[in-house]
């Protein structure tokens, strides 16, 4: 969930197929106008433009980004998935329109929300609460929260579901895929249908609130012995299919970190990476949305807050075991192990050209580096992210032969991306020594 901003409006969702691909339909062609009349000037004056010059113009990107915001479900989620998914792999116009919508989610006006309000709790649902805040608190691409306090004293955070958004997954994905492909810009024998699928699968768990509260309840099991974290409790009593309610959590943004002392910040995110691994090789359980906006700090007790839970994948025992030995592989320095791995789990083909591989393993270099220098890594400094799409770049200039990984591997690298983005983001300097002797035999 993303904190509010002034930017962000109350405006209704579309509701229904054909509203919504009425919406989807009323932007592609206005984008295909656009696209008609600057290339008929172009050609006018001499010119053979090239198709992507004509569609990814500041006003078209603007168009298509602002359209996926105020749709919201399905058509938003599945943008901002591959805008984190696939940004290395996208032209940056591209990845720009996608890279818009992780922060620009709009909320439901009042009236609307009565009514989703009303058909899950009924007529009367005012009567429990002594407040209910009606402008939320946070809005992203399924829902949004919401303040409230019960009359028996229950200080809440109420997560509400966009009305239609479970029913238009499918549309909205198929219309999602209609522009990417009219828009030309995707690489060569990329998988968008595979990607698409996966992300129609993904979307359909992360509508479903009972298993986020299920997810929610089993992740304070595997953090009952680890009171660094903090998590919201659920309330059954109020919860729905389309309502999940549970304890609001005092705690500041974990941005505003940025401005405290380094110890802190080097706490807080040698304890998130911490979790990460522990995710991916011990509990086989993972919160896969690290999204700044669901973690937050509590300055008092100094404990990590852990929000939003729709977005939880549980990975096999034989999945596990091979991210741990790809891992160990990086730490080692074994290129041969780490391919064979990559290959295993789905990375890339076997069939791949000498060339191809030895670019790939380039890219895999590079990443491990850190690992196998071990000590503590100056996330502010090290630049990291920067050489690896710089060598991502380079992969797709040269053409190399990639393919969408499977959706596991996919959800595993972004909550990787995401950890990495924040230590940078606080300017964080992590002990890895610790943190790689666990997994890696001495």
């Amino acid at each position: 969930m993303t904190k509010m901003s002034p930017e962000q409006r109350g405006i209704a969702i579309p509701i229904g197929r054909f509203n919504r691909l009425a919406r989807l339909g009323g932007v592609t062609t206005a984008v295909a106008g656009n696209v008609a009349a600057k290339g008929g000037f172009e050609l006018l004056r001499g010119r053979k433009p090239r198709i992507s010059d004509l569609l990814l113009t500041p006003g078209n990107v603007s168009r298509i980004a602002e359209q996926l915001a105020r749709m919201r479900g399905a058509a938003m989620k599945a943008g901002q998935l591959l805008s984190m998914e696939t940004a290395d792999m996208l032209p940056p116009e591209l990845a720009q329109i996608m890279g818009r919508l992780r922060g620009e989610a709009h909320f439901m006006p009042p009236s609307q929300l009565k009514k989703v309000l009303t058909a899950n709790w009924g007529p009367d649902f005012l009567k429990t609460f002594k407040r209910f805040d009606v402008h939320p608190i946070a809005a992203a691409s399924i829902g949004q929260v919401h303040r409230a306090q019960t009359k028996d004293g229950r200080d809440l955070a109420i997560k509400v579901q966009y009305p239609g958004v479970r029913d238009s997954i499918d549309s909205d994905m198929r219309n999602l895929g209609m522009i990417l492909r009219a828009s030309g810009m995707l690489p060569k024998g990329f998988d968008l249908d595979r990607l698409l699928a996966d992300g129609t699968e993904q979307l359909r768990e992360e509508t479903d609130y009972s298993r986020e509260a299920e997810a929610l309840e089993r992740f304070a099991v595997h953090l009952q012995d680890h009171t660094v974290f903090k998590l919201p409790s659920v309330h059954k009593d109020l919860s729905t299919k389309d309502i999940l309610v549970m304890d609001y959590l005092e705690g500041e943004a974990i941005e505003e970190l940025e401005s405290t002392g380094q110890a802190v910040r080097d706490r807080v995110s040698t304890e998130l990476i911490s979790l990460t691994l522990r995710e991916a090789f011990e509990l086989r359980d993972m919160q896969t949305d690290p999204n700044f906006a669901n973690y937050r700090y509590a300055p008092g007790t100094g404990q990590i807050i852990l929000l939003d839970f729709g977005a939880t994948r549980q990975f096999s025992r034989a999945l596990s075991a091979d991210y741990l030995a790809l891992f160990q592989a990086a730490v080692a320095s074994d290129n041969e192990a780490a391919f064979a791995k990559m290959v295993e789990i789905g990375l890339v083909g076997a069939d791949m050209s000498a060339s191809d591989r030895a670019h790939i393993l380039r890219l895999f270099d590079i990443a491990a580096e850190p690992l196998r220098a071990g000590g503590v890594l100056d996330f502010g400094t090290c630049g990291l992210l920067v050489h690896l799409r710089r060598e991502g770049l380079v992969l797709a200039e040269e053409q190399v032969s990639i393919h969408a990984p499977p959706t596991d591997t996919l959800l595993f690298q972004r909550k990787v991306l995401g950890c990495y983005l924040l230590a940078e983001r606080l300017r964080a300097r992590v002990d890895l020594t610790p943190l790689i002797a666990r997994y890696c035999a001495a």
